[in-house]
C-alpha cells in the first residue's frame, strides 16, 4: 500500500528529516495518485524503470511491484536509512547521486529505460530536456511536474507557454499531458498546481541539436521579427532566412520546430 500523508509524516520525524524547499521536495501522499501514474506507465515484469527524486519511497515501491527492474536516484543523504527501510522487501538499486551533475545516459547503460517520476520542481525542467536531448536509452518519460512545465512542453506555436521547452520536446518526442494534479496530494503542499506528462521518444531530425540552439536565441527577443532575434548568429539573417523559405518578418513565438530545424539546414 502507497504511503499517506499520516504515515510520511511519521516516517519523516522517525528519521529527523524535515522537507527541504532548496532541494524542491513537495512528496507525495496520495496512494491513489501513485497507482494511476503507475498505470499510466505500462510497465511490467522485463521493463528497466529509472526513478529520479525517491523521496520516502512510496513511489519507488509501487514501481518495483510491477516486477519492473527499477533504479531510482536520490540526492538526500538524509532519506537513504529511511528509502532502505521502505524498500527492504524490494530489489531496487538506491544510487545516491546528482542527476544533473552525471552523465544519465553512461549511468543507465544498456535500454530502454522508462522514467517514471515525481521530479523535484527545482530542476525538473531542465532535467527532463537534458534527458530527452542526451539520454536516448530513455525511450518513455511519465513524470510529474509543475503544470506550468507541463504546459510548455505541450505548448503550440502562437500560444504564450510556447518556446524553447516546447520545441526540444516537439523534436524529440510525442508529448501529452496525462492529467493534472492538485497541491493536496503532496506533502508538504506547494503552492502551484502539478501535472503529469508522458513523452513517447522518436528519432529526432538531423540538426536538432543546432535547431535548438538558433530557437534559444531567437526566443530571448520572442517578439522580434527573426531578422533581428537571429543578427547575433548570422551576418546576414534576411539572405539565410530567404534560403530557408522563412518570411523574415517571422516571430519566433509563431513558428514550429519544423523550422528551427530548416534554419538549421541553412544557417553556416
Amino acid at each position: 500500500m502507497a504511503q499517506g500523508r499520516g504515515e510520511i509524516k511519521s516516517l519523516l520525524e522517525a528519521h529527523g528529516i524535515r522537507p527541504k524547499r532548496s532541494l524542491g521536495q513537495n512528496f507525495l501522499a496520495d496512494p491513489n495518485l501513485v497507482d494511476r501514474i503507475v498505470r499510466t506507465a505500462h510497465i511490467g515484469a522485463g521493463d528497466s524503470v529509472v526513478e529520479v527524486g525517491a523521496g520516502t519511497g512510496t513511489l519507488t515501491k509501487a514501481l518495483a511491484a510491477t516486477g519492473a527492474s527499477v533504479v531510482a536516484y536520490e540526492v538526500d543523504s538524509r532519506l537513504i536509512p529511511l528509502l532502505h527501510d521502505v524498500l527492504a522487501d524490494t530489489e531496487v538499486e538506491i544510487r545516491t547521486e546528482d542527476v544533473t551533475k552525471i552523465d544519465l545516459a553512461a549511468a543507465l547503460g544498456g535500454g530502454p529505460w522508462t522514467m517514471v517520476a515525481n521530479l523535484p520542481y527545482n530542476v525538473g525542467t531542465p532535467l527532463l530536456l537534458d534527458a530527452l536531448r542526451h539520454a536516448p536509452r530513455v525511450v518513455r518519460l511519465i513524470v510529474m511536474v509543475q503544470r506550468e512545465v507541463a504546459d510548455r512542453l505541450v505548448a503550440t506555436p502562437g500560444t504564450k507557454a510556447y518556446g524553447v521547452p516546447s520545441i526540444v520536446a516537439a523534436l524529440h518526442a510525442d508529448t501529452r499531458l496525462a492529467f493534472t494534479v492538485p497541491p493536496g496530494v503532496f506533502f508538504p503542499v506547494p503552492e502551484v498546481d502539478s501535472a503529469v506528462v508522458e513523452l513517447v521518444r522518436r528519432e529526432a531530425p538531423e540538426g536538432a541539436e543546432r535547431a535548438i540552439e538558433i530557437a534559444a536565441t531567437a526566443f530571448q527577443q520572442r517578439r522580434k521579427m527573426l531578422r533581428r532575434s537571429l543578427s547575433s548568429l548570422v551576418e546576414n539573417p534576411a539572405e539565410v532566412l530567404a534560403a530557408a523559405g522563412i518570411d523574415e518578418t517571422s516571430r519566433p513565438e509563431d513558428l514550429p520546430a519544423s523550422v528551427f530545424v530548416r534554419l538549421a539546414e541553412v544557417m553556416p
